[in-house]
């Protein structure tokens, strides 16, 4: 928007108004900004709907005798994870059905000072989530009625490797990768899930496919080369 300035007394003043059509995805975050406005429990500091991230500052850690406690994240250091729009729009309905709640916990040690948060998932009775709990009364129940076998191998961790293995089938870096699940070197990460990414054989075909799709045969090709040999 832009005006005209400095006119003589007395004169029409002309105003430039210009209209800026919005994005699609912008109006989107705007819309699940304005849905979490309304809901001062939730910690939208820790939740960038604008933005499209989430900001990861603490976990909640379970200590001897499965006491929690507030803790620094995953490998000791904050990080940034993209938050996608499908999950923003889930997020953001979550605290109409189950309003977050303010939890008071010892931090990093069962005597550390008490640190009070907001958490938008909470157990049955509105405490901090007891991770041993939900996989007995609820991960596990929900594994056997689906005929899914209840080992380890398809706990609740499962789904941080069902992530991984979304993000580099969608061609995602290991070092971004690496960033998102908070470990401390992009190596480890390249170790835990090399298997998980797709083969370089295939990448090839592909890459080289995508070139010479839909393409005239060329005076460079294979065949000239031969005729020149």
């Amino acid at each position: 928007m832009s005006r005209t300035t400095r006119s003589p007394p007395g004169a029409h003043v002309k105003a430039d108004f210009r209209v800026n059509p919005v994005r699609p995805q912008a109006f989107r975050s705007k819309r699940l900004a304005l849905m979490f406005e309304s809901r001062p429990v939730v910690p939208r500091r820790r939740v960038d709907f604008l933005g499209g991230v989430v900001h990861v500052v603490r976990q909640v850690k379970l200590l001897q005798r499965h006491r929690p406690i507030f803790a620094p994240p995953k490998g000791g250091k904050e990080r940034d994870v993209p938050l996608p729009e499908s999950v923003a729009f889930a997020l953001a309905a979550h605290p109409k059905r189950h309003p977050a709640a303010q939890i008071t916990l010892p931090w990093k040690t069962l005597d550390g000072p008490p640190v009070t948060a907001s958490l938008l998932f909470t157990g049955s009775v509105g405490l901090a989530l007891d991770r041993n709990r939900f996989n007995d009364r609820v991960w596990r129940p929900a594994l056997r009625a689906v005929g899914v076998e209840t080992g380890r191998d398809n706990g609740m961790h499962a789904l941080r490797h069902f992530y991984a293995s979304v993000l580099l089938d969608a061609g995602e870096s290991i070092k971004a990768l690496s960033e998102y699940l908070g470990h401390h070197d992009p190596g480890f990460t390249l170790r835990t899930y090399t298997h998980l990414m797709p083969s370089s054989e295939t990448r090839t075909r592909a890459a080289v496919d995508r070139v010479f799709e839909d393409d005239e045969p060329a005076d460079d090709g294979p065949e000239t080369a031969q005729e020149g040999s």
